[in-house]
């Protein structure tokens, strides 16, 4: 038979761990139709020689949902040669609507932001997850309390349909973000119950990430274990000085847990800095309501001054304001200091770094991102080495330039790995890191005909130069995409072609298996 591509003379890297071996890969339609030593007469030919071929890279933790209308053609995951995002994490997705004034939330249902994806015909596969901040919102709103009975059946009912519209493979939390950290065990427990039933992956940025983060897997583990779910820890760390390596217990304990039978895998990213809100760095009650209540407490005094005085109090334990740096935020008073700490801010002010913060919130409606500088090399290494653990950026920007100072993870996470970890300090096995962005991902989503290379599996397909692969974000100068990757494939459409883009777009939602 004649096929649409061949590519010849590359080294095939499969995405199952297997040692590399030399293949040709043919594509006919958005399909692989034949891996072996050739020939394989087609229309178009391309030459891998020196190249490694692999299959198209899972963003298993990203934000795109929130990016992905506007900048369908994703040439920030291109560049990477990530060919499909899981969005919806963290708690937060841009359904269901709610009435409570927030930004976010635009369609009703599942349904709704599905369709407007596949009519933005995205150059990348797209997963979406329903985000419980969202959901909560929609049929709580922002307060400190638990879930009447009917409200509680309410949510399990919007998960449920939910799972039945294209795309959808999860269900996530954000329990450090408003008012997911109101949520306690029992309305967790159901909830995830729920997405369980409904075969979704359960996925949590746990509760605390600092001195209490052992507590944090316990109780996403116990969560799983009692609702009977796939466990998905986001983005495992161990933020401050005072809580480094204990990411090793937070690994011992998912290890005992999968030997107990609890299915629990995690994700990373390679990089020593978070990224969030402001907000999230203040005290519970200080939050309860939303940032509208926020904003009432910050303008007064004696409330901002005790607001002030439990930030000021985790300075040095698990928040070192040297290193929380301000990503974004609306235009006003405090735009020009994006790209400085919050130290920086308070010492220009003649202020210490807790009033600035506060000082910075009350400008700009509570919406202020930061980089937060916090964590240990060797931890990221150790969670990165982790056989259950995937490579996933928990990036959001799509497009090559744009304003602010975003977190260099949305530019570089997978080449940095290529790059840095596996080619310059052999941290990873080329095979075990391609594994970790490929076949892990998709066996967490339920996704079957993807994260490996083999006969009638998707044809997303990228090619690279594992001698030039390497990102070039930083935090100073984020908006630079990565090199190395010269060929990009997704359902069969070459959408990089000698490291440009084609302008094609053949991106789809997701399709999971029932089991």
């Amino acid at each position: 038979m004649d096929y649409d591509f061949a590519i010849t003379g590359g080294t095939v890297v499969d995405g199952t761990g297997s040692p590399r071996r030399t293949a040709d890969v043919a594509i006919v339609g958005d399909r692989i139709a034949a891996i072996g030593p050739g020939p394989f007469p087609a229309t178009e030919t391309i030459d891998a020689t020196g190249c490694i071929v692999a299959p198209g890279f899972i963003d298993l933790h990203s934000h795109a949902d929130f990016t992905v209308l506007g900048h369908p053609g994703a040439e920030t995951q291109l560049a990477q040669g990530v060919t499909t995002l899981v969005t919806g994490n963290c708690g937060l997705s841009p359904f269901p609507a709610h009435d409570s004034g927030q930004a976010g939330a635009q369609w009703p249902d599942a349904y709704g932001f599905g369709d407007a994806v596949t009519a933005a015909r995205p150059a990348v596969n797209v997963g979406l997850q329903l985000g419980h901040n969202t959901l909560r919102v929609a049929v709580i709103g922002n307060e400190d309390r638990p879930p009447t009975t009917a409200e509680l059946e309410q949510m399990c009912a919007i998960i449920t349909e939910s799972a039945t519209a294209p795309g959808v493979v999860g269900f996530s939390t954000g329990l450090i973000y408003i008012p997911g950290l109101f949520a306690q065990s029992d309305e967790l427990c159901t909830l995830v119950a729920a997405a369980a039933t409904a075969g979704l992956l359960y996925s949590t940025h746990m509760r605390n990430e600092t001195s209490e983060l052992a507590a944090a897997v316990e109780e996403a583990i116990e969560t799983a274990e009692r609702a009977g779910a796939r466990l998905q820890i986001s983005h495992l760390k161990a933020m401050g000085p005072e809580n480094w390596g204990t990411v090793n217990r937070a690994l011992e304990l998912m290890d005992q847990a999968r030997i107990r039978g609890v299915d629990v895998t995690a994700d990373v990213y390679p990089y020593t800095a978070s990224s969030t809100d402001l907000s999230s760095r203040l005290a519970r009650w200080a939050v309860d309501g939303g940032l509208s209540a926020l904003l009432e407490r910050l303008a007064d005094p004696e409330t901002r001054i005790r607001i002030a005085d439990e930030l000021r109090s985790r300075f040095g334990r698990d928040i070192d304001p040297d290193g929380v740096v301000i990503a974004a935020l609306p235009s006003g008073e405090f735009h020009r200091y994006i790209g400085h700490s919050l130290s920086e801010i308070g010492a220009d002010r003649g202020t210490d770094a807790a009033d600035a913060a506060l000082d910075v919130l009350a400008a700009h409606q509570g919406s202020v991102s930061i980089v937060n500088h916090a964590m240990s090399e060797d931890d990221m290494r150790s969670v990165l080495t982790h056989p259950q653990v995937s490579v996933a950026s928990d990036g959001a920007m799509l497009a090559p330039a744009g304003p602010g100072r975003p977190h260099p993870r949305s530019f570089g996470t997978f080449a940095r790995v290529l790059g840095r970890y596996v080619r310059d300090e052999r941290t990873l096995t080329l095979e075990d890191a391609i594994r970790k962005m490929t076949s892990l991902p998709a066996s967490r989503i339920r996704v079957t005909d993807r994260g490996m290379l083999a006969p009638s599996m998707a044809a997303d397909v990228v090619i690279l130069d594992p001698n030039t692969i390497e990102d070039t974000s930083t935090f100073d100068a984020p908006w630079q995409l990565a090199r190395g990757v010269r060929d990009v494939f997704v359902n069969g459409i070459p959408t990089v072609s000698g490291g440009d883009l084609t302008g094609h777009r053949g991106g789809r939602l997701l399709e999971r298996s029932a089991s």
